[in-house]
């Protein structure tokens, strides 16, 4: 007799399907795993056994094949342990064939039997639900496995002995409650911030475009600042968004305590992350921090200290909004629709142009330390803001500004009204944001009046724009004429978004 039981490998966030097979036969006492596992797949031998042990069963002393098929798939991560051994029980006996005949199952065993954590529940119980199938996986990740569907039955058991009772009717597992992250926690707000006006009003348009940002100043200027405020200024992900971030997460390993997530994310590398850390890779294939930032916020603090291999990687997801990780057999594609925001000094010691602490390497220091941004890179960069240093009169000023909350609110009106349009064009391409619009879209939405065709054509011929700032700029309009509630797009938005698109301090 073969015992089976279904369980999922990843690629990516995609699932594919994996048949446990396990048989139990005469000849010399042996338990051989088969099917291209890993190193983490293959220790699983020794956690089941031990696991069996700790529940008081007794490993059959006989030959025990079990085959992971398809076996030309390779088998990464540790959640194969809880299939493996639902199979071996039943091809001991101990669990009957038809009670996990129609269920999925994925869980890592401790050597005491209890099932821990593992990542990429989500996506596998997406799956489940497609096929018509149950799911069983660990306690811990119930909370997340729920949200597939309503009428998914999830099996969240904390230990194998607890699911051994559960089939044999001696214990009844509860099923598992929705968990969601808390909106509650307030972040840093937008009027501790003094000064800085202009760099504010260009936080605000690209939050409700979702463009990428560029902020140049001095160092003590406030750029981190900014970002950091960004956070606040975005709505919660729409139920569709929060799918798809909470799955990605979840395939990383990082969804906290098994909750959807509802907060937009903010991802802040340090400079010395790698490639593979930033755009993806590593021996599973991870997703990096484009894709963990997807739908949300990428901040990349000292742009020029990082690799300009990694930098120029970053290239492709701007323009697509996946992230691509090939290997040599197969290739893993991430969605990684994120919004940039970089901040940089305007050379390596931070006071190009400034007559009070003047550059003392100049002209030499900025062009090798802007050297490692190429023209590409930048050309996908919607708004480039000077941000000058405060002076001590700004400082000493009680705080005036705008809230957070109010900037926020005329944000999430813009990002209605783009959302709204968007739907009811009905493109090929899922659109939801300016930022987002490209082609005929962006040509039948951004289309701005005479007067600003004209300061368009012009400026676009000074300023030597290409076809993609040319387009940029008409993205970046379109988002400040939905700030102020109006459909057509003039020539005060077209000057506007202009302004952002070339730098002094670029040299």
């Amino acid at each position: 007799m073969v015992a089976r039981v279904r369980t999922v490998a990843f690629e990516g966030v995609n699932v594919l399907d994996i048949d446990v097979q396990v048989q139990i036969s005469s000849g010399m006492a042996a338990f051989i795993l088969v099917g291209l596992p890993d190193k983490a797949v293959g220790e699983s031998r020794e956690r089941v056994r031990a696991a069996l042990h700790a529940i008081g069963l007794s490993f059959p002393y006989k030959r025990v094949i079990a085959n992971l098929a398809p076996a030309d798939v390779l088998k990464e991560g540790s959640h194969f342990d809880l299939p493996i051994a639902i199979a071996l029980l039943v091809a001991m006996g101990v669990i009957p064939q038809d009670a996990v005949e129609r269920a999925l199952a994925l869980g890592e065993l401790a050597l005491d039997g209890t099932i821990t954590r593992v990542s990429g529940v989500l996506p596998a119980a997406i799956h489940a639900r497609g096929m018509d199938c149950s799911l069983i996986c660990p306690e811990a990740n119930g909370g997340e496995a729920v949200w597939a569907a309503e009428d998914l039955n999830v099996l969240a058991a904390p230990s194998l002995l607890a699911l051994i009772n559960d089939f044999k009717g001696v214990q009844v597992l509860s099923k598992p409650q929705r968990r969601m992250e808390n909106l509650e926690q307030t972040g840093p707000d937008l009027r501790d911030i003094k000064g800085q006006e202009a760099a504010k009003r260009a936080l605000e348009v690209v939050a409700a475009g979702g463009h990428n940002l560029l902020m140049i100043g001095p160092p003590g200027a406030g750029k981190s600042m900014l970002a950091s405020r960004l956070p606040g200024l975005l709505p919660p992900l729409n139920p569709r968004e929060a799918l798809e971030v909470s799955m990605i997460h979840s395939v990383a390993g990082q969804l906290p305590e098994g909750k959807l997530l509802r907060r937009r994310p903010f991802r802040d590398p340090h400079h010395s992350a790698s490639l593979p850390a930033l755009i993806g890779g590593g021996m599973r294939a991870k997703p990096g921090e484009v894709s963990l930032a997807h739908n949300g916020v990428l901040f990349l603090d000292e742009l020029p200290e990082f690799q300009r291999q990694t930098l120029e990687a970053l290239r492709q997801p701007l323009e697509s909004g996946k992230a691509v990780v090939s290997r040599a057999n197969h290739h893993v594609s991430y969605p990684a629709r994120f919004q940039l925001i970089a901040a940089m000094n305007p050379c390596r010691c931070g006071y190009l142009g400034d007559p009070a602490q003047a550059c003392r390497r100049a002209p030499n220091c900025a062009d090798e330390y802007q050297g490692k941004l190429s023209g590409p890179l930048l050309d996908r960069i919607d708004c480039h803001v000077e941000v000058p240093a405060v002076s001590v009169n700004d400082l000493s000023l009680p705080s005036t500004g705008e809230p957070s909350e109010k900037a926020a609110s005329r944000i999430s009106g813009a990002r209605e009204v783009q959302n709204d349009r968007y739907a009811k064009m009905n493109g090929a391409m899922p659109v939801h944001l300016n930022a987002e619009a490209d082609g005929e879209l962006l040509q039948a939405v951004a289309t701005p009046d005479e007067a600003g065709k004209n300061l368009l054509s012009e400026a676009a011929e000074r300023l030597k724009l290409s076809a993609r700032g040319y387009h940029r700029v008409l993205r970046v309009a379109r988002t400040l004429a939905d700030l102020e509630g109006i459909d057509a797009v003039k020539r005060t938005h077209v000057a506007e978004a202009l302004s952002y698109r070339k730098l002094s301090a670029i040299r």
